[in-house]
């Protein structure tokens, strides 16, 4: 049996520390952005503000319009994607009803169908009375409502950053 040198084993040892060295780096440059997106909701302060999406006397008694409007904590590099939408029914005098867009099931918009006064999601044939309750298909749940007010004739949702779970009322 050959007897190892030195300088054979200091180069192993060396080797053997430069590799665990790399892995743990590798593991905290993978680990870093985990942690974080872990860690971003508990940071964040749910931030809810209220979006004029239009005039009172523009939307008709009993119709449902789509309304566009900015989320309530956009980031600067956000894009198009810091605007979002929501479904507005206006159900009397004083009493707006706002929807989110987005289907419970996996998120894909809704479209208002005013003559079957339903709302359906074309991904996977989900479909929503118009007071957002589930009618049929995959959905688990209804459709995710904005709170509404009227300020000095102004209708308002208030919004806040996606994604929509825990606004409804």
């Amino acid at each position: 049996m050959k007897e190892e040198t030195q300088s054979e084993v200091t180069r192993r040892k060396f080797l053997v520390k430069i590799g665990l060295g790399l892995g743990g780096l590798a593991a905290a440059l993978v680990a870093i952005p985990v942690v974080g997106a872990l860690l971003a909701p508990l940071l964040k302060k749910n931030r809810q503000t209220w979006r004029t999406v239009g005039l009172a006397n523009d939307f008709a008694n009993g119709t449902t319009t789509l309304v566009k409007f900015e989320n309530a904590d956009p980031t600067s590099y956000a894009g198009i994607t810091a605007k979002s939408a929501a479904c507005l029914r206006r159900d009397g005098e004083q009493q707006f009803t706002a929807f989110s867009v987005n289907c419970s099931h996996l998120g894909c918009p809704v479209r208002w169908e005013a003559g079957s006064a339903l709302f359906m999601c074309p991904c996977h044939g989900g479909i929503y009375y118009k007071d957002g309750t589930v009618a049929a298909g995959p959905p688990p749940k209804e459709l995710t409502r904005y709170q509404v007010r009227i300020s000095s004739g102004k209708v308002q949702i208030l919004t806040a950053p996606l994604p929509l779970t825990t606004i409804n009322a």
